[in-house]
C-alpha cells in the first residue's frame, strides 16, 4: 500500500541521513514528489517509481518492499 511505501521510504531516507532533496536527486525525481509520497498524498505509485527509489537507496525492489527494514547499504555514487 502507499502507506507502507511512504513509511519505508521515510525510514530508509533517514537511515541514510538524506534529505528529501538529496534522495530526489539520486532517484531522478522531484523533492515535491517525494514529499507527496511520504505524506501519503499520492493515491497510487508505479512499481517503476518504487524501483527508482529502491535503486537510489542501493536496494532491489524486493528488498525495499520486504517486511523487515533492510540493513543499511552503501549508496550508489552520487
Amino acid at each position: 500500500s502507499i502507506h507502507f511505501v511512504a513509511t519505508r521510504l521515510r525510514a530508509l531516507r533517514t537511515q541514510h541521513n538524506l534529505t528529501q532533496q538529496e534522495l530526489a536527486e539520486l532517484a531522478g525525481t522531484s523533492e515535491k514528489f517525494l514529499q507527496q509520497i511520504e505524506s501519503c498524498r499520492k493515491k497510487q505509485i508505479w512499481l517503476s517509481t518504487v524501483g527508482a527509489l529502491a535503486e537510489a537507496l542501493g536496494l532491489k525492489v524486493d528488498e525495499f518492499l520486504a517486511q523487515d527494514l533492510p540493513e543499511k547499504k552503501k549508496l550508489p555514487r552520487r
